[in-house]
């Protein structure tokens, strides 16, 4: 991997932790603070909220900055808003800090899929976009891991102090291995919106929530899901979880590869059917323990095997505002998640069995296998990626 894409894919990695980390130290966090988990738990929503605010924000300001500046300004954006995460003692700083984490998250991938698309050898696009987003799997691999365990261990405070100072690893990186990439043509503030006429990136914005949606579905609650459904003992959850996060490394690896080679529109509609079909298996076979952990495997994979295809065509299908089109991306993927978790939360409060979170997922992975099959029939043969 080139350095460049290895610096963008250390911010990827510490905006997996950043996110994904609060799950993990959700139980800590509301014990400190004398709050219940579900108040706190809005600390997971919040930063979705700074994702959702910040990436179209920053795409639309920041159009006349050089693309290696934008990625510096991030991630000092990224160490403000974790610092004061982790110093607050008040739930309203607690807040603050989380919105402010999440602000530069979208963008940062919109900025960072640009740098890769323009660093990427010929042919290769799909491939170093994978490469950047490398870091947000192996961050739930063995990174969120590692903060449960320093949360557990010494305090809640360290693990985000960890992502605080790992702001500045990612910051030190992109500034000694990016080179200087300048900014985006400056079509003005409205032309940058010219993208959004054609159908093509809204098929690929509501396949990204859908196909999201749908995992995180069951995702969001594959711990109750493993233990009551397929048997699984609470000491076997976290090298489900680690088996869950190495799903997304090679679901991402894997079509970032096949993606260069063939069609990324094709590959992410082969995703989306196989996540479907993951679903369905684990809807059908939740109380066999060696089913339910491959077919969770898959649709893990799944997650994030249509990521890097997803974000280069909206890439290839924003011209004059790729920055705004790529950002857009993240906020489809987190909209996604609140949505699948939404749902899936909504049937266990009906009171229905575990598995029984698989049915609104594959009803909206489903959706998005229909906008990937409307764009790869309308716009696929002019997807191919162009080196």
């Amino acid at each position: 991997m080139k350095k460049s894409i290895l610096a963008l894919a250390m911010g990827t990695f510490g905006l997996g932790m950043s996110e994904f980390g609060m799950m993990g130290v959700l139980t800590d966090v509301a014990k400190d603070i004398h709050l219940s988990i579900p108040v706190v738990g809005h600390m997971v929503s919040t930063y979705a909220l700074g994702v959702a605010v910040g990436a179209p924000l920053i795409a639309m300001i920041a159009r006349k900055v050089p693309l290696k500046t934008l990625l510096l300004i991030l991630a000092a954006i990224y160490i403000i808003g974790n610092l004061i995460f982790t110093i607050s003692q008040s739930y309203g700083f607690l807040i603050l800090g989380r919105f402010i984490s999440g602000f530069p998250h979208g963008a940062f991938f919109g900025a960072g899929s640009v740098v890769a698309s323009k660093l990427a050898d010929k042919g290769k696009v799909t491939s170093a976009v994978a490469g950047m987003v490398s870091g947000m799997t192996v961050a739930n691999l063995i990174g969120v891991p590692f903060g449960t365990f320093l949360s557990h261990e010494l305090g809640w405070r360290y693990t985000y102090a960890f992502i605080t100072l790992f702001g500045f690893g990612i910051f030190g990186s992109i500034y000694h291995w990016v080179p200087a990439v300048p900014a985006m043509p400056n079509v003005g503030l409205l032309k940058q919106f010219n993208f959004l006429k054609s159908p093509a990136p809204w098929l690929i914005l509501i396949a990204t929530l859908l196909g999201n949606g749908g995992v995180f579905a069951w995702l969001s609650y594959i711990r109750p899901f493993m233990g009551h459904m397929a048997g699984y003992s609470p000491s076997s959850m976290s090298w489900i979880m680690m088996f869950a996060g190495f799903g997304m490394v090679m679901g991402n690896y894997i079509s970032g590869k096949l993606s260069d080679a063939y069609s990324p529109s094709r590959i992410a509609l082969v995703v989306e059917v196989g996540i479907c079909l993951s679903l369905f298996i684990l809807f059908i076979f939740s109380q066999n323990p060696l089913i339910a952990l491959i077919a969770g495997f898959f649709c893990a994979a799944g997650l994030f095997g249509v990521s890097a295809p997803l974000q280069t065509l909206l890439l290839q299908n924003s011209k004059g505002g790729e920055l705004l089109g790529a950002a857009g991306v993240q906020v489809a993927f987190n909209v996604g998640n609140a949505l699948g978790a939404y749902l899936g939360g909504h049937v266990i409060d009906l009171g229905s069995a575990y598995n029984y979170i698989t049915v609104p997922g594959f009803v909206l992975a489903f959706g998005g296998i229909i906008a990937l099959w409307l764009f790869d029939r309308s716009y696929g043969g002019k997807s191919a990626v162009q080196g």
